[in-house]
């Protein structure tokens, strides 16, 4: 019997491909928001997988779920319909505006059905010309090719070919901007509540007040993609929730399965019935086992008790860095909302966020950036007080270390 190799950092760049540059740190074991990696040494997690880690790591009733649904069924193609999806369905159209749901895997594979619907929608019922979809700069929503052309970043689309056409980019939180282009050939208007890779960067009230006055005038979809702000960061269920806006379409992902892959695009039914048997589909989208998971995770974060304490611990890091920015004159400005936050940096240390990202894991915390000039940070919803405390005193340690050079 063949002796189990050492895994180590090198056979990254042996056998992967090489559009990621991960740390040199392998993490190997997780629990609640703390993780360890080969050697033992332990870290901070406030990365929260990049806000998807709703719950943290390997939480005992999520655990117990996914066993559980492991020693029954795992997958079945949507041939067949199966319980877990159902019901994880019924909970998502009880506690949402919605009526109707499709599963996927991914937050980009329930963005890619969302414009989907929304152009066949407006084909089906309107006009073939109706096809144009307003986007904003800056925003991101995911990396298929439909999706990553939408997200209005270019250096995540060029560079493939032609792409997709009728996408119009405006900037975020500029309504005159989408005044101007706004027109019966708009199908929809899709927008981030937060935008997230794009800086942590909230939309305002009144913008997607706006939004939705526009897209009613003219007949239009308005999708919120919440694929980063969804299930509990913000503090209420979804973040459309805190605005008196209510979309068309809403995406969701990332916490949606607290670790697990799965994703769900919401909307109602007159809408809904534009995708009818076989035009669109997932053979992976639905499947027992992530919908196990997905209904344990939203059951245990709908509560007034988790939801509260979300921005209770808003308050606990906005506080904590505050005091970090008084001794250190780092941040010009600390923004987001929940357990979705974002530091950008002065002037003075521009382009530097990945710096202190690396100093952070080397003094065992770990962050985010969003972009070249924001520290992001998306832990655990439900991260205990003591870890907050300990990991903000190794980031200022991380900065210190940044900033003496």
């Amino acid at each position: 019997m063949n002796q189990p190799e050492d895994v180590t950092r090198v056979m990254f760049d042996q056998y992967m491909v090489p559009n990621y540059a991960p740390s040199s740190v392998i993490p190997v074991k997780g629990l609640g928001s703390r993780l360890w990696d080969q050697a033992g040494t332990e870290y901070i997690d406030f990365a929260g997988g990049i806000a998807v880690n709703s719950l943290g790591h390997c939480h005992p009733g999520v655990v117990n779920v996914l066993k559980k649904q492991a020693e029954s069924l795992w997958h079945l193609s949507n041939i067949l319909t199966n319980e877990p999806a159902l019901r994880l369905a019924k909970l998502l159209v009880e506690s949402t505006f919605a009526h109707k749901v499709f599963f996927a895997n991914s937050g980009a594979e329930v963005n890619e059905a969302a414009l989907k619907l929304c152009r066949r929608y407006a084909i089906e019922h309107f006009s073939e010309k109706k096809d144009k979809i307003i986007a904003f700069k800056q925003g991101f929503h995911g990396r298929t090719f439909f999706t990553v052309t939408v997200g209005g970043q270019a250096s995540y689309s060029d560079g493939f070919g032609p792409k997709p056409g009728a996408v119009l980019h405006v900037p975020f939180n500029d309504l005159d901007a989408v005044r101007e282009l706004m027109n019966d050939e708009i199908c929809g208007i899709m927008v981030e509540p937060i935008q997230g890779e794009g800086g942590i960067v909230p939309a305002t009230v009144d913008f997607l007040h706006g939004l939705r006055e526009l897209c009613d005038q003219h007949k239009a979809l308005l999708i919120f993609d919440e694929v980063q702000t969804g299930v509990g960061r913000t503090g209420k269920l979804y973040a459309y929730m805190h605005t008196g806006v209510q979309p068309d379409i809403l995406t969701t992902a990332k916490s949606l399965g607290g670790g697990f892959p799965v994703g769900a695009m919401l909307t109602t039914d007159h809408i809904a019935a534009t995708f009818k048997t076989g035009t669109h589909g997932s053979t992976f989208g639905g499947n027992p086992l992530a919908c196990a998971v997905a209904e344990a995770v939203v059951q245990e974060i709908n509560q007034p008790k988790i939801l509260e304490g979300v921005l209770e611990r808003e308050r606990w890091f906005k506080e904590a860095l505050a005091a970090i920015n008084t001794r250190h004159g780092l941040f010009e400005e600390i923004r987001g909302q929940g357990m979705l936050l974002g530091c950008l940096l002065t002037e003075a240390y521009r382009g530097r966020a990945r710096e202190f990202l690396q100093a952070a894991v080397q003094e065992g915390v770990m962050v985010l950036i969003a972009g070249p000039n924001v520290l992001r940070m998306t832990p655990s919803l439900i991260i205990p007080r003591e870890d907050v405390e300990v990991g903000m005193a190794r980031l200022e340690r991380a900065i210190e270390r940044v900033i003496q050079g």
